[in-house]
């Protein structure tokens, strides 16, 4: 590199050991340099100012400081108030909980609260807590999940995230638009200096192209014009609606817990990737939608994969379940610490149990999987339960409610008598029906049960789970990460980013062709006082 040159104080380094050692400090500049030795040109690093002592040693780049703080899109931290690009997914039924979230937000992250599954009351105390206990100016979400059952609780969560201003939130399970999705994101839209601003983010988690696209297009003039004739929305916000995207952060997720699709996030990224440029050239949006990665991060390295394929941020979900903040029972931390890989399945989900949606969960240390696979298939099967084989319903009432059929639909009965009669309704007329919905009270009950650590039903505990918690705990095995009891959320996140950082600078140095040891590309865990 012409005019760059080392001082006599510089110490070089080209084995690979010492190299390793040094692209741990990314927070310090690096000069890399080349000379010629026996087998050809070596190169190696050294630190200092230019000046000429090391005789055939020349200068040929600079790998800069890498702070975690400058991974993703730096526009998402100025567009959130954060200061990593660093997002703890909204895991259902309260398991991502007010801990978790305010955890996140001192720590400079974000950070979505998991109201799915939650009645009002609980969601509006949720808030209440947390507008409380965040520190003032930082960031924090709520979720909102798609409720084709119940469409009236999907409104009330719309409503009440704007009565008490709640100004970032995650739609999750979404195929299409709603008019709650696009209620919300429209509220609040104004005009500065000709330039449209939003008062509240919508992040859309999506895993194909053609659902990203609606989210990144402009809401239906349709929705719009239904939405404004009820007076959910003014003309000024439908009007301001027309020129920009519906989210201005899409969340492509990958092979996740719970609601997913498995798809590859190598191969789903790009993809969505494309069709945001297309989408953007189409309609000549003046600012950047952003991608965010969630699904399959629980390493380092997945992170930097991540960050590389161009991710604004990133998401992660299972690993924070296995974390002492999470609303998980420690009975179900502890399965989810000694989960592999492999110990993952998709089974029915309770939400949309009859159109035959699955959500990924564990499998090993738990039956719910297969039970809820075989409920589903005697579903299919049978159009009522009086059709049902004697040693059939024996089994159900014995192994899967351990209560007869008759007592749990009892249950299900004051349920939905208070949650909506209409489906008792259906259920009167359609002993099909009926049949789904005491299914589906197994299917409710067993998250229940992992969330309250009910001894009795630990064979049924459903725990959402991807595979990325099998790679996490491979990861940090034998380090002080490895016991539940040590997993804080913070320290979990400042480790995955720290590692993020060394090994995008191992493979920064690697293109310099230098010979980076494998052992550069594993960032052991370290407690977070060492990440300062």
């Amino acid at each position: 590199m012409s005019g760059l040159k080392l001082t006599p104080n510089s110490v070089l380094h080209f084995d690979a050991n010492s190299i390793r050692q040094h692209l741990e400090n990314v927070r310090e500049e690096l000069v890399v340099v080349e000379r010629e030795g026996s087998d050809g040109f070596e190169i190696g690093v050294g630190r200092g100012a230019p000046s000429s002592e090391h005789q055939g040693v020349s200068v040929t780049g600079i790998l800069p400081p890498l702070y975690p703080e400058w991974l993703g899109d730096r526009s998402f931290q100025e567009a959130h108030g954060t200061r990593f690009a660093y997002v703890a997914g909204a895991m259902a039924n309260g398991i991502a909980t007010v801990e978790i979230v305010v955890s996140m937000a001192k720590h400079g992250m974000l950070g979505f609260f998991g109201s799915a599954g939650l009645t009002l009351p609980v969601v509006e105390s949720a808030i209440a807590r947390l507008q409380n206990e965040v520190p003032e100016g930082k960031a924090f979400g709520m979720n909102l999940i798609h409720s084709p059952h119940e469409k009236e609780l999907e409104q009330g969560i719309v409503d009440l995230y704007i009565k008490h201003g709640i100004r970032r939130v995650s739609a999750s399970a979404y195929m299409g638009l709603t008019e709650m999705v696009v209620q919300y994101a429209v509220h609040g839209l104004y005009e500065e200096d000709g330039i449209v601003q939003r008062q509240n983010y919508l992040f859309a988690k999506i895993s194909r192209p053609e659902v990203a696209r609606r989210f990144m297009s402009p809401p239906p003039a349709d929705l719009l014009e239904s939405l404004l004739s009820k007076g959910r929305i003014t003309e000024a916000e439908a009007a301001l609606a027309a020129r920009v995207p519906l989210c201005a952060d899409i969340t492509v997720e990958a092979d996740s817990g719970g609601h997913t699709d498995n798809q590859t996030l190598t191969a789903v990224f790009p993809s969505v990737a494309r069709a945001r440029d297309e989408v953007m050239a189409a309609h000549d949006f003046q600012t950047p939608i952003r991608l965010g990665a969630a699904g399959g991060l629980g390493t380092p390295s997945s992170l930097a994969a991540a960050f590389a394929l161009g991710a604004s941020y990133v998401v992660t979900g299972s690993v924070n379940q296995s974390c002492v903040e999470s609303g998980l029972s420690e009975k179900g931390k502890d399965l989810l610490c000694e989960a592999q890989l492999g110990d993952v399945m998709m089974a029915p989900a309770a939400d949309m149990f009859e159109m035959g949606v699955k959500v990924q969960v564990l499998k090993k240390g738990a039956m719910f999987g297969v039970r809820a696979q075989k409920l589903y298939d005697i579903y299919k099967s049978h159009n009522a339960l009086s059709e049902l084989a004697d040693d059939t319903r024996e089994m159900l009432e014995r192994s899967f409610f351990k209560s007869t059929l008759e007592e749990v639909w009892k249950g299900c009965e004051r349920f939905f008598a208070a949650r909506d009669p209409r489906e008792l309704e259906k259920a009167a007329k359609s002993e099909k029906h009926k049949m789904a919905l005491i299914f589906r009270w197994y299917l409710g009950q067993s998250s229940r049960w992992a969330i309250k650590g009910d001894a009795l039903r630990t064979l049924d505990f459903q725990i959402w789970c991807g595979p990325a918690m099998g790679a996490f705990n491979a990861w940090v095995q034998g380090s002080f990460l490895e016991a539940a009891s040590s997993r804080e959320v913070g320290q979990v996140a400042l480790n995955l980013l720290e590692g993020a950082a060394v090994i995008t600078r191992a493979q920064q140095l690697r293109s310099f062709g230098a010979n980076v040891p494998s052992s550069a590309f594993y960032f052991a865990p370290r407690p977070m006082a060492a990440l300062a």
